[in-house]
């Protein structure tokens, strides 16, 4: 059995590699919209469950008559070319969508998931056949540990997952996403060469038709009720892992670790349920109703433990919120498999996929159907209902035992004061703050005055700064002719969108969280006035996947992405992609402004990994540093050698007024000036910028510098996994 362990643990780790590939070469090739990230997990987890039925029908009518641990060598090397291939697929089919003319985002989406599922549902259903194939195999070779083979298959698989969290995040940030997808190749080659070897000297049985058959269900508890139960565990779980995601964000933060950290506390502890369960393997369990109730009780852990009238450390928060109920749903869905296969692969393909439905539905019904309308407290009960429901069944009279009923009403007590008490940061709205609720996030607005903030999913994104006035009023400055067009990349509070207006040119932003535009009143009184210029424009989608499908040309583009540098999927807004996509949407000598929020002091790799994707998208590249950041002008042509006077005089009166809003004595034409002077005076040559990490590369897709930085955060001595916006 030792092999089999080895085999799944392995198999375990490269499907979880290749969901964090595959995931994030779809999000550069179709968009970072909720949309795409939906699209891709349900397509993954929809091959799975299609791979698993399938297989389990097929083995059912073979009646064991070849050599299963063969087959799950060949279907392992298939899996195996899926990292080779799946790469390349996307890209063609990118560039499929691109020739053909989309009349809005809904049509290119329904279109992309065509293509996504196309292109992943066949690795993925090979994924999701080789449990059943797996448990035919223990069946041929060690009979006497079939009956609780899709438990051990499991934990193994789960123990391999846990390792794929970790260091694929290494090996991206070493190897690239290709690099690091050809990896998980040689994994699942590995897999196949032992495999096959092993069955060329294992001894087989393979009339196993009639001890599977002989098989049943025990009589204590019906099959389909624990179908049910198994659908139920997968829905509750993945609703409330997207739950999770909002919840420990404003402690986590947003870079890929903490996501990362997220999944690996649910999988150890989902692990160790696992491997209780087969310690103590036990038939009476499922018809204990305290379970359920206890299950219910955990599963609103995370109200207390993220709730921000405590303060502690932000990995025991996660710890002690997710870990307690994953660990029950370890224990519960494996029991539940092999309660209902006892051994049968046929049956246990079956049960598995009813499971995965579960899992592709629960994340739907939470990010669509409950957060955008509820607070996340809420969401997390109406989850956690189903558990709630089946605990009471031993408040029937004379249902259940008295010291049942006492667990069930000492459960219920938790449950009503962690409900009471469990507040988290979405609940706390005072009258000087104001909250909304979409499908992407929970955005909220905060503050009074100059000291007002934005928070998506708790988290802050900007602050009220003249910085976001210069990214506007700089480039349209530099401008070799009047502007006549200028697009803005994420919205923000509106700074940047409202200073671009000042230059009576229409404007259009794109903004990613549809809430986000709609906070624009709290921090600009004139929000309404400028929403409502025929010269504004406002656009919902991924600022990439718009400049790709939009065929108008600006004169200025400017990008202003959300804090931190590091933040989850930030790269894909300076890779070497992005600015070619943007350079088609730019008019002749138009300018792209990109502000880089770190200095080269403070992070010479990152400026260095941006600066070298700029200098290699554009001929001519100018870069300003102020106190927080580079501004980097970018062209097709020479950006003249502008004096301050000139630049001033180049803006109309209304852009003069704005730049000097909120800065200087109450000149504004002085203010303006010398704001404008002081930016020329810190100039940078791009090459010395490049020169501060010279071996870096330049920002790509597939080298993403600034979101992979532990290991060379843990070689410059410094803590690898914090949040490096958490100052």
């Amino acid at each position: 059995m030792t092999w089999y362990f080895i085999f799944f643990f392995l198999s375990g780790f490269c499907s979880v590699l290749y969901e964090l590939i595959w995931l994030r070469l779809s999000m550069a090739q179709f968009g970072v919209t909720t949309a795409m990230i939906s699209i891709v997990l349900s397509v993954f987890m929809a091959g799975l469950g299609l791979g698993s039925w399938a297989s389990g029908r097929w083995l059912r009518g073979t009646r064991g008559s070849f050599p299963a641990l063969r087959v799950y060598g060949l279907i392992e090397l298939m899996i195996g070319l899926s990292g080779i291939a799946v790469p390349y697929g996307l890209l063609w089919a990118r560039h499929l969508l691109e020739k053909a003319d989309f009349g809005s985002s809904l049509g290119y989406y329904m279109a992309a998931g065509i293509v996504v599922a196309v292109m992943l549902i066949p690795w993925c259903a090979l994924m999701g056949a080789t449990v059943p194939v797996g448990m035919r195999a223990i069946a041929q070779t060690q009979a006497e540990q079939a009956t609780r083979s899709f438990s051990y298959l499991y934990s193994a698989n789960v123990a391999g997952a846990i390792v794929g969290t970790t260091i694929p995040l290494l090996l991206i940030e070493l190897l690239g996403f290709r690099g690091t997808a050809r990896v998980g190749t040689a994994g699942n080659c590995l897999i196949a060469v032992s495999a096959l070897a092993l069955s060329l000297r294992a001894r087989e049985n393979r009339d196993i038709t009639r001890m599977e058959e002989s098989r049943a269900i025990p009589a204590t508890i019906g099959g389909r009720h624990l179908l049910v139960l198994l659908f139920l565990s997968g829905l509750t779980c993945m609703g409330m892992e997207v739950v999770w995601v909002r919840r420990f964000t404003p402690y986590l933060g947003t870079v890929v670790y903490a996501f990362a950290s997220i999944l690996a506390v649910y999988l150890l502890a989902t692990l160790i349920g696992s491997v209780v369960y087969r310690r103590r393997h036990s038939q009476s369990f499922t018809s204990n109703s305290v379970l359920w109730i206890v299950v219910a009780a955990t599963a609103l852990f995370p109200l207390i433990s993220a709730s921000p009238a405590l303060e502690f450390d932000s990995l025991l928060r996660l710890f002690l919120g997710v870990a307690p109920f994953t660990a029950l749903i370890g224990f519960i869905t494996p029991m539940l498999v092999d309660r209902f296969s006892a051994g049968d692969s046929t049956k246990a393909g079956t049960a598995y996929a009813v499971n995965i439905i579960g899992c592709i539905l629960g994340p739907l019904v939470a990010g669509f159907g409950l957060l955008p309308f509820m607070s996340e407290r809420a969401a997390l009960v109406l989850l956690t209902l189903p558990w709630f429901i089946l605990g009471l069944a031993p408040l029937r009279p004379g249902a259940a035992a008295r010291r049942t009923r006492i667990a069930v009403y000492a459960c219920l007590a938790i449950i009503c004061i962690i409900v009471v008490a469990g507040r988290g940061y979405d609940e706390e709205v005072g009258m000087h703050e104001k909250l909304l609720r979409d499908s992407t996030a929970t955005v909220m607005a905060t503050g009074v005055g100059m000291d007002k903030n934005l928070l998506v999913n708790g988290y802050g994104m900007t602050s009220l700064t003249t910085i976001t006035k210069v990214m506007a009023h700089l480039p349209l400055a530099f401008l070799d002719r009047p502007p006549q067009s200028a697009l803005v990349i994420c919205f923000g509070m509106g700074t940047t969108f409202r200073a671009l207006h000042s230059w009576a040119i229409p404007v259009t932003a794109v903004e990613l969280v549809p809430s986000v535009p709609k906070m624009f009143g709290f921090y600009h009184s004139d929000a309404a006035a400028v929403l409502a210029s025929p010269l504004s424009h406002v656009v919902i989608d991924d600022g990439r996947r718009y400049l790709e499908r939009t065929r108008q040309q600006y004169d200025v583009i400017t990008i202003d992405p959300p804090p931190p540098l590091q933040a989850a999927a930030s790269s894909l807004l300076y890779s070497e992609e992005f600015y070619r996509a943007a350079r088609k949407r730019l008019a002749p000598g138009g300018i792209l402004q990109q502000w880089i929020p770190t200095t080269m002091e403070d992070d010479p790799v990152d400026m260095a990994a941006a600066a070298r994707s700029l200098k290699n998208s554009f001929p001519y590249v100018r870069a300003f540093g102020d106190e927080f950041g580079v501004h980097f002008l970018c062209s097709e042509r020479p950006l003249p050698p502008r004096t301050a006077s000139e630049l001033y005089s180049r803006m109309p009166k209304a852009a003069v007024q704005d730049l000097a809003e909120w800065e200087g004595d109450g000149n504004p034409d002085k203010t303006a000036f010398l704001q404008l002077e002081t930016i020329l005076q810190h100039e940078l040559p791009i090459d010395r910028l490049v020169a501060a990490s010279p071996a870096t590369p330049a920002l790509t897709d597939d080298r993403p510098i600034n979101e992979y930085y532990a290991f060379r955060q843990w070689r410059a001595g410094k803590k690898p996994f914090a949040d490096q916006n958490s100052e």
